[in-house]
């Protein structure tokens, strides 16, 4: 298994070093050069097998031998033992042909742990095997921090700074940042949105001496890796609701800002799980939607939403699905992000259009709806969405047939969002760990959304002896 970038100017580079490298050096994003194909018979195989098991078999097909067999089965079992579910993440049925795949049993509450626990792991893995310090890299909207930071806190070898945008991420989010008290750990409060965080994020990885000079790792879905980890679990509830429902095909509504998470559908889709529609739930920053729709990509005004993990303008992965699209010519991709980058915008023609709203459907919420659907599914249902879910079942709800079987992706734990949910008059009960949050003393810096402020606390860090 050799990866690309989207960009063609990297290429036939193995699963490590993809890893290591995580945005391409000529500024693309890296996906595998060929995808694999999962046989029927295969699948079936698979069904049977638990998470943990499931995780080794899909990985193996892109770790192709990079990382021995026991090595790479002790990486996962340590990286889900962190779980306070057995099942990992284990799918609830809600009402007749809508189920939940809850994604929030990890340390940190949100999905991002399922792929961060590992990336965790992974990067302490090699750190031990190359002696070089590592030096992660990144940009949040609230949980991708907490669960980078809690993946790597502790290990060996490993230095990590997080932006987060300044008082536009809830309050349990930012406390499970800025609570850890460790000298490897570097908090900064941007002053701006996550877009401007993400934009610096991606200047400093494209600035290739720079990168190396600081052997800078990257923990946003721009990494490979988290993707990878990610198909993982939509194969999964794949079979557990085939069990339940007999279905041979089922949708899935997912929660996205940055188009990770519904590019690892669309990944395990193209690698031959029987997925119908892959439903795009976006809020009202709603590029994504206006896309799907339109054909049109470009970002709008930025709002702050009940939904922030999704206030989002500028999706990263969205290259990756481009690169799909434009039947897999690198220089098309890369006409495209420069007219992007230049013009503040993309329109795909009438063909790559209909493609488009073949590959996915999409719902963008807007206003009260978002909490409106909480109190309906509480009082219904009994069941506690968090804003992002909520979402979800919105799309499901303007998106999915009734003869339908669909999966919503609950992407966090209602607790992480409590301002929204207070907002629909339902007080609900903290899990321990979460509520221990509040009493603790916090640590970070607030500083302006400037590339060159924020290189200099950054090099501070990295230059200060590793724990």
């Amino acid at each position: 298994m050799k990866f690309v970038s989207t960009r063609g100017n990297v290429s036939g580079i193995g699963f490590i070093d993809t890893v290591l490298m995580g945005l391409a050096n000529d500024g693309g994003l890296l996906i595998p050069e060929k995808i694999p194909q999962i046989t029927a018979e295969k699948l079936k195989e698979m069904s049977q097998l638990t998470y943990q098991e499931l995780a080794y078999e899909i990985f193996s097909y892109y770790v192709d031998g990079e990382i021995p067999e026991n090595d790479l089965k002790e990486l996962i079992e340590k990286s889900y033992a962190t779980f306070r579910n057995p099942e990992v993440t284990p799918v609830k049925k809600v009402k007749e042909n809508m189920y939940v795949l809850e994604l929030f049993h990890g340390p940190t509450f949100a999905f991002k742990d399922i792929a961060l626990q590992f990336l965790g792991n992974l990067y302490s893995y090699v750190s031990k095997k190359t002696g070089e310090t590592i030096h992660i890299l990144g940009a949040t909207s609230g949980d991708t921090g907490a669960s980078a930071i809690e993946g790597v806190r502790g290990k060996e070898g490993i230095r990590i700074c997080i932006l987060h945008p300044f008082g536009k991420v809830s309050k349990v989010q930012e406390l499970q940042m800025t609570t850890v008290h460790d000298k490897n750990v570097l908090n900064l409060a941007i002053r701006g949105t996550f877009d401007d965080g993400q934009r610096i994020i991606k200047e400093l990885f494209a600035d290739v001496d720079y990168k190396h000079k600081y052997h800078l790792r990257a923990i946003n879905s721009i990494n490979f890796a988290r993707i990878l980890a990610q198909t993982v679990y939509y194969f999964y509830a794949y079979f557990q609701v085939g069990k339940e429902a007999g279905t041979k095909s089922v949708n899935f509504s997912v929660p996205t800002g940055n188009f990770g998470d519904i590019f690892a559908g669309y990944l395990a889709k193209k690698m031959g799980l029987p997925v119908g529609k892959l439903i795009v739930a976006t809020n009202e920053n709603n590029i994504l939607e206006r896309f799907i729709h339109d054909g049109v990509y470009e970002p709008g005004e930025f709002r702050s939403t009940f939904s922030p993990s999704m206030d989002i303008q500028v999706a990263s992965n969205f290259e990756r699905y481009l690169y799909y699209l434009l039947d897999e010519d690198p220089t098309a991709v890369s006409a495209l992000m420069d007219h992007f980058k230049s013009e503040g915008k993309i329109v795909v023609n009438e063909e790559h259009l209909r493609q488009v709203k073949k590959d996915f459907a999409a719902h963008g919420v807007v206003g009260e709806e978002c909490l409106l659907t909480i109190s309906k599914y509480y009082t219904e249902s009994n069941y506690l969405l968090d804003p992002h879910t909520a979402c979800g079942v919105a799309a499901y709800e303007t998106c999915n047939e009734p003869s339908e079987v669909c999966v919503t992706l609950a992407t966090a734990h209602p607790a992480k969002f409590n301002e929204s949910i207070e907002r629909c008059d339902i007080k609900q009960t903290f899990p321990e760990q979460i509520s221990q949050l509040f009493d603790k003393p916090q640590y970070l810096e607030v500083v302006d959304a400037d590339k060159e402020e924020i290189v200099r606390k950054i090099e501070t860090l990295f230059s200060s002896p590793a724990k």
